[in-house]
């Protein structure tokens, strides 16, 4: 592998709270290295565009603490198309861009890696979503802020359940991924959680509810995954209302759940992740993750980063089912 001494760096897909985290991390390690840094606006679809432009240590001061991020996201579809890969190849190389850092999820990474293999681009993928379902990591960044802003959103509407004697089904995200529902559910003392791509077993959910009024309490909680179907909260709620004669009240925390000040340990994280990405491409690695794996943050092969992860640990359920009685 020729030498590197120019990195691009993009961020793609959704954003999550700790993205500018990394960015700052990786110009920094960068600079401390003696490479240049250009920052790629817009992800691959401003790579398409050539949108790039140098940063330094400024361009990435005062970020840490701010979600989103600075040099902006977005989806690309044509990217699956091998012309375009190659058109985004001809632009790095003409920038004279050495190697790519993409910080983003799943559809990310698989883009990446497609042109890593395609053209030979040395390829850095740093994990960042919400979902924390990137196979081949047990975290991704953004996901510990993301369920922190959730458990705050609840706990309030719990304030709101009690003194009104209401059911709430509360409504986080997660279309694949049952990781910010479960810690969630488990975090806010819920009732019931329900996990995406599951039947839905309302009758279960209307016994909890109602275990729960017999006993004295005057308020439930319900967590939903949202699913990749729109419009399941309000599907139990009708079929709840229609089936067992119980009334709820549905809020969708929706994208909330994206921004606000990442919290320590995306911060921490993050920053570990930036840091290993240089580190890694100078010792001539050209093809890795920085996973975190067992408390640390390690490359890990590329090829091991691809899916989705979409099983969801038993005994987190067993937790949620034991504390909710």
């Amino acid at each position: 592998m020729s030498e590197i001494k120019r990195i691009g760096l993009l961020c793609s897909g959704g954003d999550s709270p700790g993205m500018n985290c990394a960015i700052r991390s990786v110009v920094r390690s960068a600079i401390n290295a003696n490479l240049e840094v250009y920052g790629i606006q817009r992800g691959f679809s401003g790579l398409l565009e050539g949108n790039i432009k140098e940063l330094d240590v400024s361009s990435v001061g005062n970020i840490i603490q701010h979600g989103g991020t600075i040099l902006q996201t977005s989806r690309c579809p044509e990217f699956k198309e091998a012309e375009t890969r190659k058109e985004a190849a001809h632009i790095l190389k003409r920038k004279k861009i050495d190697a790519l850092i993409v910080i983003g999820g799943n559809g990310s990474f698989n883009g990446a890696y497609t042109l890593h293999t395609e053209h030979g681009i040395p390829m850095v993928g740093i994990p960042g979503t919400i979902d924390n379902d990137i196979s081949g990591t047990d975290y991704s960044i953004g996901f510990d802020t993301a369920v922190q802003t959730a458990i705050d959103a609840v706990d309030k509407i719990r304030d709101t359940a009690s003194s009104h004697e209401r059911t709430f089904i509360v409504e986080v995200m997660g279309r694949k991924s049952a990781a910010i529902a479960l810690h969630v559910g488990v975090c806010t003392g819920a009732e019931n959680v329900v996990l995406p791509s599951e039947n839905v077993n309302v009758e279960e959910i209307s016994n909890d509810i109602k275990r729960g009024i017999k006993r004295g309490k005057n308020s439930s909680i319900i967590i939903v995954a949202e699913g990749e179907k729109e419009g399941l909260s309000h599907r139990i709620q009708e079929q709840l209302k229609a089936d067992f004669e119980l009334d709820s009240h549905v809020c969708i925390l929706g994208h909330i759940q994206r921004g606000g000040n990442p919290s320590g340990q995306d911060r921490f994280i993050a920053s570990g992740m930036g840091y290993l990405a240089i580190e890694e491409l100078l010792k001539g690695n050209n093809s890795f993750v920085t996973a975190y794996r067992n408390g640390h943050v390690v490359a890990a092969p590329f090829d091991e980063c691809l899916e989705k992860k979409s099983e969801y640990l038993p005994q987190y359920i067993n937790l949620v089912k034991t504390l909710s009685i």
